[in-house]
């Protein structure tokens, strides 16, 4: 599977990404499959036009389709920031891919934005990118600014 024609963005991301400003959810899957972590000042070193080719790689839940994501991550910090990312062991059973039952953070998330969770079927129809959003945007204790959004763009 080949780069995506435009970088993959959600509606709710265009505002609050701010031209590529802060790390598109299309990057952080990204990211967080295949074991990297850059903090939000390396990403602003990298030129635009390398955080959007970034985000135009698949979303696809198997590091094996696209296997060229970290690969071009490494030479873009080498180049224009001399770092690398760190590594880390992905999850192997992250909460997302459980169709079965939404995510306690999801439903809290929801909870504290006034808004009624997912059903457990409508959280098992929804494409494994769109748990991974919902599952990242509710992670922290504090209400998320594109939970909201999220959430009525994903129906």
């Amino acid at each position: 599977m080949g780069l995506n024609e435009a970088p993959l963005l959600f509606n709710f991301e265009v505002e609050s990404s701010e031209n590529f400003t802060y790390i598109p959810m299309s990057v952080r899957f990204n990211l967080d499959r295949f074991g990297l972590r850059i903090s939000l000042a390396q990403w602003q070193m990298l030129p635009l036009e390398d955080r959007k080719l970034l985000a135009r790689f698949p979303v696809e839940d198997d590091a094996e389709i696209e296997p060229n994501f970290d690969h071009a991550l490494f030479e873009m910090l080498r180049t224009h920031a001399n770092v690398e990312p760190e590594w880390f062991t992905p999850d192997e059973s992250p909460a997302w891919r459980d169709t079965a039952s939404v995510p306690q953070s999801v439903e809290r998330q929801a909870k504290l934005a006034g808004l009624a969770g997912p059903s457990a079927a409508r959280w098992a129809e929804l494409e494994p990118f769109k748990r991974y959003v919902l599952a990242k945007l509710s992670r922290k204790q504090e209400i998320n600014h594109d939970f909201i959004p999220a959430m009525k763009e994903f129906g």
